[in-house]
């Protein structure tokens, strides 16, 4: 398991598990996340082999500071059993579910995830993707917040969003945009993480950076990457400023001043300062500590 106990996630790097030479490269790069795929990335033919490469991955050890995910195929499936006792001897730092459309499925893979052992270090990131999930979201996470393993994250799948409802998800996703900021919103109500979907065409990397920026304006905390070229725009769309962690910085100084101390709002610079916005100081400095933790562990 990874030991920082709030890794960033900026970047979250999916890599086929049915590709050795893909595995192979990975630990040399800046990704927050890992999510080795089991799922869309890996043709039906190739699951079992993909299952083998992640169990010799997590074997033989992983180097740096990533945190590790495994996206396995959909409750219901033919792979998920397979899947989940995969899991259960790789043991990563999350298991990233699909498909999930109800509160009955966090139920169901809570119990299933007790039957295979896994326990309650491991974290539940789960996909939205689907039409019922959207429906249920609310539900979905309550359930998810008492499940063992514990919801850490929501990810969005903006290509099955799109693809199961038919909206278009091109024009800057203004179609998609009361849906995404539903999940969250959804996401920030009950303090979980949130990440956005893929970015398709990695070859577009001025599209890359415009939807990165719109990701980070919108509150994520980071997004789905396809590529390895996408690693250092996300990181540094969803990481803090110079200018925003000064700022942040002189908010902090300013509260501790002794004649500050029990003050709800106070002048700086000429600018009204209130505690909500120490609150977010704060929060904004503890994510750069976090950054950096991550960088020392490299």
């Amino acid at each position: 398991m990874n030991a920082l106990q709030n890794p960033p996630r900026r970047s979250a790097l999916y890599v086929p598990a049915s590709n050795p030479r893909a595995l192979a490269k990975v630990g040399g790069l800046d990704a927050d996340a890992v999510v080795f795929d089991l799922e869309d990335a890996v043709a039906p033919e190739m699951k079992e082999a993909a299952r083998g490469h992640l169990l010799q991955v997590f074997e033989a050890g992983w180097p740096g500071p990533h945190y590790r995910v495994v996206r396995i195929n959909a409750i219901g499936s033919a792979d998920f059993d397979a899947d989940m006792r995969t899991v259960a001897r790789c043991r990563p730092d999350a298991l990233l579910v699909p498909k999930i459309g109800s509160a009955n499925d966090v139920r169901f893979l809570s119990e299933a995830a007790l039957r295979h052992g896994l326990g309650a270090e491991l974290r539940l990131w789960l996909m939205v993707e689907t039409a019922d999930a959207l429906a249920a979201l609310d539900d979905i996470v309550r359930a998810g917040l008492g499940a063992r393993p514990r919801l850490e994250a929501l990810v969005v799948g903006t290509n099955d969003l799109a693809k199961e409802t038919g909206v278009f998800a091109g024009d800057g996703r203004r179609y998609l945009m009361p849906w995404l900021m539903n999940v969250v919103l959804n996401a920030r109500r009950h303090g979980i993480c949130v990440l956005d979907g893929v970015w398709n065409e990695f070859a577009d990397t001025a599209g890359f950076d415009a939807e990165a920026l719109q990701s980070a304006r919108m509150a994520f905390d980071g997004k789905t990457l396809i590529h390895p070229s996408q690693i250092a725009p996300a990181n540094a769309a969803f990481s803090p400023s110079a200018a925003a962690l000064e700022e942040a910085r002189a908010i902090v100084a300013a509260f501790e001043l002794p004649r500050h101390a029990g003050a709800g709002v106070i002048n700086l610079e000429g600018r009204m300062v209130e505690r909500l916005h120490l609150a977010q100081a704060r929060r904004l400095l503890a994510m750069q500590a976090a950054i950096e933790a991550r960088d020392q562990g490299r």
